[in-house]
């Protein structure tokens, strides 16, 4: 079945490429539609499965009703998705209204334009670039903006108190996270997303992945990015219980419900990425073993990794009370980043000394 597709994608590809720029503009643009549907769909799913996930964890049931199958209501966050964009969005009258009206879109645009160079396979990527890496890091440090201006343009001090203390969090926590990908770089040896999932491959399977020479990397990395997004434990930034709703206290409707889709988008991505670079990406934890019952496309594979870093963040959710500020910002500071820049030198000793050789 995944050969035929493949040999239809290709089909369709050079049918649309014959016919010069326009045809690629096209082409690019139906990469572009198959990547952001399936990405709005999987966070409506994960809405559901955050809120079964936690509710069975309370030793409740979670949604039920709405669309009920199986006992799970599969139709709730659609409802919910109809009834924010449906609900009047109100401008306060002391906010700057261009501002206030462009924050979602600075929020969301970079949250799905980091898409752009995650491959879910080999060879299928939106944009293949050599500089994946580094374009992975502009792109997610580029949210905060939007965040930023949610909290000012509001003219609200409860906003503008959380966008303060997210705009901290996130640079503090942007440098241990890079310096983590820096020793992914190291280990591949390139800032090619793809590169660096081949420079995982191996015979001894998921003992050839990164988590295990960088596990301290791999471990500070994930922590990092619960983090970036702004999730609990590290929630300061919409600590309901201390700044009603943090920087987006003062919106509803579509623009509320545009927050929330970059905020999941961007929890989906980081469960991604941490499959990527540390977990092997694509690669089956079977490689160089004989076929096993257990045999998937390599996109099922990268799914399955990255679900388990979605349930690692509702776990985090439902079992952690949320960390002082002062604390967070030790953590980041004087632990991840001393603990980043030692491994890193650890990596680049291990390489130049070929005790580690990736992809060997």
């Amino acid at each position: 079945m995944f050969p035929l597709i493949a040999s239809i994608v290709d089909g369709l590809r050079e049918f649309f490429l014959s016919f010069g720029v326009f045809g690629l503009l096209v082409w690019t643009m139906i990469k572009i539609v198959t990547i952001t549907l399936p990405l709005i769909i999987a966070v409506a799913m994960f809405t559901l499965f955050e809120r079964k996930v936690i509710g069975w964890m309370h030793v409740r049931q979670g949604p039920v009703f709405v669309g009920r199958v199986f006992g799970i209501g599969w139709i709730q966050p659609f409802a919910d998705t109809f009834k924010l964009l449906f609900k009047e969005v109100i401008t306060p009258s002391s906010a700057n209204g261009f501002l206030y009206r462009l924050a979602p879109i600075l929020a969301i645009g970079p949250a799905f334009a980091a898409w752009a160079v995650v491959p879910f396979e080999d060879g299928m990527v939106l944009a293949n670039t050599n500089a994946g890496l580094l374009y992975l890091l502009a792109m997610t440090s580029m949210g905060v903006y939007g965040v930023i201006l949610a909290g000012w343009a509001s003219n609200s001090k409860y906003a503008f108190l959380g966008a303060m203390r997210s705009a901290a969090q996130v640079v503090s926590y942007e440098i241990a996270m890079g310096f983590a990908l820096v020793g992914v770089l190291v280990a591949a040896g390139s800032l090619n997303l793809t590169e660096i999932v081949r420079a995982q491959q191996g015979n001894a399977g998921p003992f050839e992945w990164f988590w295990l020479p960088l596990l301290p990397l791999f471990v500070i990395y994930f922590i990092a990015g619960v983090a970036e997004t702004n999730r609990a434990p590290f929630d300061v930034a919409e600590g309901e219980s201390e700044i009603v709703a943090g920087f987006h206290v003062e919106y509803s409707g579509a623009a509320f419900a545009v927050f929330f889709l970059a905020e999941y988008a961007n929890m989906i991505l980081i469960s991604f990425l941490a499959a990527i670079m540390f977990l092997g990406g694509w690669l089956s934890p079977f490689q160089g073993f004989t076929d096993s019952w257990l045999a998937l496309p390599g996109i099922g594979w990268l799914m399955l990794k990255a679900l388990f870093f979605a349930f690692c963040y509702v776990w985090f959710r439902a079992s952690f009370p949320r960390y002082r500020y002062d604390q967070i910002m030790r953590l980041g500071w004087k632990v991840f980043i001393p603990i980043t820049i030692v491994w890193i030198l650890v990596a680049a000793l291990a390489v130049h000394a070929e005790w580690f050789v990736a992809g060997a």
